[in-house]
């Protein structure tokens, strides 16, 4: 299993997150997107107008990204670290495909979507099992990279 069950509820609950590709010369490019997390543990995420961006033209050239989803620990009781940054950081590859329904706001978002494989998952503040944190690898087939 690539997330466990306190990750998947998180990023269950989340409607944003953050995309991070590289550009041609090395610079890092980032950009908050929607996305949604699919049964097989993917990620489909994309916008307006996809196959005219800098991050997919990133993504054709590199497929390997990183993408964060985060917030603040709510500060109340029972919670993990209260007042604490949480979130999951997922790094992986991209797969540039197409769908029939966009994964988020159907009448904005692209057909054409970057549906990301995670390779390695870090999480933080979000799980009672590891409440500091766990780092795992989750798949060590990364041909695509």
């Amino acid at each position: 299993m690539i997330f466990n069950d306190a990750e998947r509820a998180y990023l269950a609950r989340q409607s944003l997150g953050r995309l991070a590709t590289v550009d041609d010369d090395g610079t890092p490019n980032v950009r908050p997107l929607g996305f949604r997390l699919n049964e097989d543990s993917t990620i489909d995420t994309g916008g307006p107008h996809l196959t005219s961006t800098r991050r997919y033209r990133n993504v054709t050239a590199r497929p390997g990204v990183g993408f964060v989803v985060d917030d603040m620990t709510p500060d109340e009781p029972g919670a993990i670290t209260p007042g604490m940054g949480r979130g999951v950081e997922v790094r992986g590859w991209v797969e540039l495909t197409e769908v029939e329904v966009p994964p988020v706001a159907p009448d904005w978002f692209s057909h054409e979507i970057m549906r990301i494989h995670p390779t390695r998952v870090l999480s933080w503040h979000i799980d009672p099992d590891h409440p500091d944190g766990q780092s795992r690898t989750v798949a060590s087939n990364i041909d695509a990279l």
